[in-house]
């Protein structure tokens, strides 16, 4: 208990909270592990819990008009999701799909109704939540709206490395094993775009590759492509 407790703590949704919260929120908490690529949920599921991510990496995809995958959001370890349906009490708004192997804390919606019933602190604390995820979904339909193909891979770059990014001697390395693939879902685009965006930043040595990994070299010169 204690372990999960200490947890949740560092979890942004729950970090205000009071001990004797954080203690019931516990409780209420079950552990699933799932293998890589495994569905944890649907898009248009019935919406039942909220879940935390405690190790591995999670996608957030919807399926476009046409049948494509696009990437909403990269779940990591420490980070909540399908809060949403919290408050709504529809169906899960995508499909949350295992990178890695995971560890997953599950708490059902019906009893975590009932501990925010008593601590008004949670609510706000969901809702600031919400409203950041909700700034960034704007942020990102802009840059959809704005940018060409070319420049949309660039900006998400720049995301990526601004939430997965570490600097070093070399860059800033973007700690993501993502194929081009994930990277065109993420950029609403094809992956012949991100082929030949990613050749042409290397090129230009604003970019490097290693391995599944890429390092901006070159920050400045990579904004002034947008």
């Amino acid at each position: 208990m204690n372990q999960t407790v200490e947890q949740l703590r560092l979890v942004p949704l729950f970090a205000r909270l009071e001990p004797g919260d954080l203690e019931k929120i516990g409780t209420l908490m079950y552990e699933r592990r799932y293998g890589k690529g495994q569905i944890i949920f649907m898009e248009g599921e019935p919406g039942e819990a909220l879940f935390l991510l405690k190790e591995g990496r999670i996608k957030l995809t919807r399926q476009t008009e046409d049948g494509r995958e696009h990437i909403l959001h990269l779940v990591n370890a420490g980070e909540v999701f399908a809060e949403v349906v919290l408050f709504d009490g529809g169906g899960y708004p995508a499909t949350a799909e295992t990178m890695e192997d995971c560890r997953v804390g599950i708490i059902r919606n019906q009893d975590l109704e009932q501990v925010i019933a008593g601590s008004p602190g949670l609510a706000l604390a969901m809702l600031k939540i919400m409203a950041g995820r909700l700034r960034a979904a704007q942020e990102k339909v802009m840059s959809l709206a704005l940018h060409d193909a070319a420049r949309r891979v660039v900006s998400t770059l720049l995301r990526l490395a601004e939430e997965h990014g570490t600097a070093g001697p070399e860059g800033q390395r973007i700690n993501l094993a993502l194929t081009n693939q994930e990277l065109a879902e993420l950029a609403a685009t094809s992956r012949e775009t991100v082929n030949r965006t990613l050749n042409d930043l290397r090129r230009r040595k604003i970019i490097d590759v290693s391995g599944p990994q890429i390092i901006i070299r070159d920050r400045r010169r990579l904004l002034d492509t947008l």
